[in-house]
């Protein structure tokens, strides 16, 4: 199946933090991510790293907001 991503990086210097976020919460999940492809993974599971991704950023942009 070809890969179709339309998933951009609004600001291109933060790739790397992004896909180390990535990494350390699936590891915190106990979710087997791997660089490169990933097909192997179930929907939940890849839904579950992206989540938690989501629920983090908006963690870390209210903490800015409030100053802290």
């Amino acid at each position: 199946m070809a890969q179709n991503s339309n998933n951009q990086v609004n600001v291109p210097e933060a790739r790397q933090a992004l896909n180390n976020m990535k990494f350390e919460i699936a590891r915190e999940l106990g979710i087997n991510y791997k660089p490169g492809y990933n097909g192997d993974l179930t929907s939940r599971e890849n839904g579950y790293v992206g989540g938690y991704m989501v629920k983090r950023l908006i963690e870390q942009a209210e903490k800015q907001m409030a100053g802290k």
